[in-house]
């Protein structure tokens, strides 16, 4: 027989075998209706893991990763049998048509990939329980409509992005609720408690993570998308119970290299989802709230790496429980909600099949333009910083999103100065480039760009981001393509040399507050100079960290290993006595007292706010930390503690006559309290010292403006008037008192990222270290009536309080754990403040 003959009857067989295995559907599976209650995340692992075992010629199911609790994260394929039979060559292709694999020309004559991401958000539960629906019926051999989708289409399906979150959720519901569901939202089952599922084990919104990857999940599901690249990517949420669905095509604004096709085909998903919706009777809406700008969400990082990414969002929430009245009067149920998401599933899956040819197409030329043409006014971003941690800080960040980067002599080039906001000349011996003339180039434009372009300044998240000012790195955004140099072998980091005496050690970033903290913790004892000084005609500035050999002797192993592991940058000495500046007796040299630090956690915090600092002092300072709820305050005692920090919250012992004395009297006897955003807003409206900025006085009503009619505005302007009162995460530049050691390690400015309009007057008792002056903002939208306010007054201040200290950040610091050049300053709130 015809070997030829023999290899189609061979699939054949294989077609006809998979299609003639039956699955059990999740309700058989479960044993219960899906919808009826909630399912447990285990319980959806061993649906998908029960799959895979009775349709192993269609589906694949790999264990990505896993959570902090332990929890795995899974991704399911689906494939026709010839499909998953070489699905890693379908893969290698799809890179090659991004150009991130360059070994062979990509084809576009392949298979749309399609990847539906659920649950991340844990309390927006309903999509995971359609996502166990939705593959059953891909896999079922009666279902004839997914099996034709299926020839030309890959399925990827991410079950649920935060297992931890939901299983917070579902167990506390299922904890709670009765043998019927009670639909009256004034049931407790409708009252979910602090901090919610919403976000991961370190309450981390994990929508707002995809770009700056500071969670373990983000970290771990990025290296599949990347080594994947789907050319559609929904991202699946719940919002206000109240609410009809909603689906693309997105709102504005959307971000300029949002390209048309990409646009066109939101619309054509959007088109037919409404199609089913109508059919039904179910109510939607388009265009509305949920805009295409902030680059971090599941639908804006897949829309910038070249997909069609898109939301969908059922009404719902934890407040929905499994059922509960809306306000028209009708019961929205669990089973209500599953069914919507898993129609807009497969009319997704429907338009991909539909539309392959045209969206494999699309796809590619997104990343030919990006290599033949760059993307943006900017083609070229330099950074000229010496920090080499800063930097490697950077580049770590640039190694989770697949971009690429290199090095290059730069002469005499021309370039946006980011940190004076300028055009200039400048030239570079060693300078680190990031060209967008590569397959992330979109990307790169986006997470660079000095400023933003905001068509509608009615956006959902922050509004400015640029990595220069995230990392506080000198950088020049460039109008012309560089040539570029590879990377050599990669930095090693000298031995640390023995010593007579002592090491000093340089203090300018974040990876040496981390050393400090490592050497807190192995017990070596180390201190710190007030001012800068001269050794063996080298220059040490103010917070270079002092180790000497006396006191350490049993500890110099340990302090040279931590050395390494932080690339520290160590010099050896062989004398306390300064050629210029104070010797190491003075009492300008300080020693760094191992701090005990609380964090204020629980109902009243801000869970996100809280979350970070716990995360930062765990996996990135990996410094003891103990977390205490606002709502024990009253009964703690504090005799064991050195240092309190307050969340953005809003703090009833604050308020409270005898905690609040308790409090003033423990900062008086040698306490110290790092507020932080509205935590410094209540202790301003207290009587601590820190006032709240007063607006400028009122004109005599002699000099009222004559009533004009330009003052008269139509209703349908109402929420564009709102925004005039509003800042959505704008970066200013404040001026820093860098001479005050919470600024140690910083030039004299520093950017910070604003998020309202709150203004504190000049502290007459304490140090001003970081001001607003006026004109300040450097990128992001404030509304024309918050601009005024923002100046003349302090953002970052100290103040000594008896033998204690308090220290105020109006803004947050080091918001969502990606703004990195805040945590140095809060690192030396904590170590270097009241020393």
């Amino acid at each position: 027989m015809d070997k030829k003959i023999v290899l189609i009857l061979f699939f054949a067989c294989i077609v006809f075998c998979s299609f003639a295995q039956t699955i059990k559907s999740p309700d058989e599976f479960l044993g219960y209706p899906l919808g009826s209650k909630y399912t447990p995340h285990y319980k959806i692992v061993n649906y998908f893991k029960y799959a895979v075992a009775a349709m192993p010629q269609v589906m694949k199911l790999d264990q990505y990763g896993e959570t902090n609790e332990g929890r795995p994260l899974l991704l399911a394929y689906i494939a026709t049998p010839e499909n998953l039979a070489k699905l890693d060559d379908i893969r290698k292709n799809n890179l090659r048509l991004t150009g991130m694999l360059t070994d062979q020309q990509g084809n576009v004559n392949a298979p749309v990939i399609v990847w539906l991401s659920y649950n991340v958000h844990g309390n927006e539960t309903s999509s995971s329980e359609a996502s166990m629906k939705t593959l059953y019926e891909l896999l079922n051999p009666a279902n004839n409509a997914t099996k034709e989708w299926l020839k030309n289409t890959v399925v990827l399906i991410d079950p649920c992005i935060n297992p931890d979150g939901r299983d917070r959720y579902v167990n506390w519901y299922n904890s709670v609720v009765g043998k019927n569901a009670n639909p009256d939202k004034q049931s407790r089952e409708h009252m979910e408690p602090w901090p919610g599922g919403r976000t991961n084990h370190y309450n981390f919104d994990l929508n707002r993570d995809w770009a700056w990857q500071t969670q373990k999940e983000t970290q771990q599901r990025l290296k599949m998308y990347n080594q994947w690249m789907p050319q559609v990517h929904v991202d699946y949420h719940e919002q206000g119970y109240n609410n009809p669905y909603y689906f693309a095509p997105a709102a504005q604004p959307y971000h300029e290299v949002v390209t048309q096709w990409q646009r066109d085909f939101q619309v054509t998903i959007g088109k037919n989802n409404a199609k089913y919706f109508d059919s039904n009777g179910w109510l939607y809406f388009t265009k509305e709230e949920f805009d295409l700008f902030y680059p971090s969400y599941g639908d804006t990082y897949p829309i910038y790496s070249g997909a069609i990414g898109m939301t969908f969002e059922q009404g719902g929430g934890s407040r929905s429980g499994s059922a509960v009245i809306i306000d028209n009067g009708d019961t929205l149920t669990l089973k209500d909600r599953i069914a919507h998401h898993f129609t807009t599933g497969m009319s997704t899956l429907e338009m991909a099949s539909q539309n392959k040819e045209k969206l494999m197409k699309e796809f590619s030329n997104f990343f030919i333009n990006e290599k033949n043409n760059g993307i943006g006014e900017y083609k070229s971003f330099v950074v000229t910083d010496v920090n080499s941690n800063k930097i490697n800080a950077l580049k770590r960040m640039l190694d989770g999103n697949n971009i690429l980067y290199s090095n290059a002599v730069i002469n005499n080039a021309k370039g946006f100065n980011y940190f004076s906001g300028k055009e200039e000349s400048f030239s570079a011996a060693n300078s680190l480039v990031v060209s967008t003339y590569q397959p992330k180039g979109t990307l790169v434009k986006v997470l660079f760009e000095p400023k933003s372009k905001l068509v509608d300044s009615a956006t959902y998240d922050i509004t400015a981001w640029s990595l220069p000012y995230v990392f506080g790195l000198q950088a020049y955004a460039v109008k012309e393509k560089i040539t570029i140099t590879p990377y050599g072998a990669k930095q090693t980091t000298a031995a640390v040399p023995e010593t007579s005496y002592g090491y000093l050690v340089n203090y300018t970033s974040f990876e040496e507050a981390k050393f400090l903290a490592a050497l807190l913790n192995a017990g070596i004892r180390v201190r710190f100079a007030e001012k800068d000084f001269m050794l063996n005609d080298k220059k040490f500035m103010r917070g270079t960290l002092i180790v000497l050999k006396k006191g350490n002797e049993t500890k110099l192993a340990d302090f040279a290993v931590a050395a390494q592991k932080f690339n520290a940058n160590v010099t050896a000495i062989s004398t306390g006595f300064m050629e210029s500046g104070n010797d190491f007796g003075s009492a300008k040299t300080h020693f760094i007292n191992q701090p005990k630090v609380a964090l204020v956690t629980g109902k009243g915090t801000d869970a996100g706010a809280a979350g970070e600092l716990w995360h930062l002092f765990e996996q990135e300072l990996d410094y003891p930390l103990t977390l205490i709820n606002a709502d024990d305050f009253t009964n703690l005692s504090l005799k064991n503690i050195d240092v309190i920090i307050l969340p953005n919250g809003n703090y009833k012992f604050l308020s409270d006559k005898e905690p609040l004395a308790d409090l003033k009297t423990w900062v008086r006897q040698g306490g110290k309290i790092i507020a932080l955003e509205n935590a410094v807003n209540q202790m301003a409206n207290g009587d601590w010292g820190l006032k709240v900025k007063k607006e400028d006085e009122e004109k005599d009503k002699k000099d009222e403006p004559k009533v004009s009619y330009a003052d008269v505005k139509p209703y349908e302007e109402n929420e564009h008037e709102y925004i005039k009162n509003t800042i959505a995460g704008a970066i200013y530049k404040l001026d820093i008192d860098n001479t005050h050691p919470l600024a140690f390690g910083y030039p004299n400015y520093y950017f910070t990222l604003k998020q309202d309009d709150k203004m504190y007057e000049f502290l007459k008792e304490g140090w001003n270290v970081g001001i607003i002056k006026k004109d300040s903002k450097v990128a992001g939208f404030a509304g024309s009536k918050v601009k005024d306010k923002i100046k003349d007054g302090t953002a970052i201040g100290v103040q000594e309080y008896g033998q204690g200290s308090i220290v105020y950040f109006s803004d947050d610091p080091v918001f969502r754990c990606f703004w990195e050049n805040g945590k140095l300053m809060l690192s030396n709130a904590v170590f270097f403040v009241g020393q």
